[in-house]
């Protein structure tokens, strides 16, 4: 029996992960990741990394981060602690849905968590204090394959939830698409 519901979002392959704890007198317990039932929703690597990321500041953002073939990766971002409004953005060449963006709140509390597929950039807002966040990624971080792109980039107008508070210095001069970007090949 799956301990997951998975649910398809606006973006071809990008799905909501919602955990199913099981709780009683004693507290609860929740899986966080299972290869067979997340290859159901897309999951086909190992995982390769799992990383983790606390954020001090409500308000706070990282990203949008990426990497290029051949080191691209799917992501399944779970919050631990807190809550942040979670950001994909398309950016696969070709696709219908190239540019636009998908925003979900994540949090201790909702069980849920998203599952990001290879040609998406991710970022996120805090939406509490000392937000805790882990990310399992189906292949290692390659520094040379590196991307990102600038959270503020007029062409996602990106709806953030709250004004941008703390952004770290690398994060902020993340360019700005250029107008001929095409996207990523898979």
């Amino acid at each position: 029996m799956s301990r997951f519901a998975i649910v398809d979002l606006p973006l071809a392959g990008l799905k909501r992960v919602e955990r199913m704890p099981i709780a009683d007198s004693r507290g609860s317990f929740s899986r966080l990741f299972c290869a067979d039932d997340l290859a159901a929703a897309g999951w086909t690597g190992p995982v390769a990394q799992i990383n983790q990321s606390v954020t001090l500041r409500a308000g706070s953002v990282r990203g949008l981060h990426y990497q290029n073939a051949p080191h691209q990766e799917m992501k399944l971002v779970t919050c631990l602690r807190g809550a942040v409004w979670d950001v994909a953005v398309d950016l696969r060449a070709g696709s219908p849905t190239f540019l636009a963006w998908h925003g979900e709140t994540l949090s201790a509390e909702n069980h849920r968590a998203l599952l990001i597929p290879p040609g998406f950039a991710h970022g996120f807002q805090t939406l509490t204090d000392e937000a805790e966040l882990l990310y399992c990624h189906s292949a290692a971080y390659a520094p040379g394959a590196e991307g990102a792109i600038n959270l503020l980039d007029p062409r996602l107008a990106i709806d953030w939830p709250r004004p941008i508070g703390e952004i770290s210095e690398r994060d902020r001069d993340h360019p700005r698409l250029s107008a001929d970007f095409e996207g990523l090949r898979l």
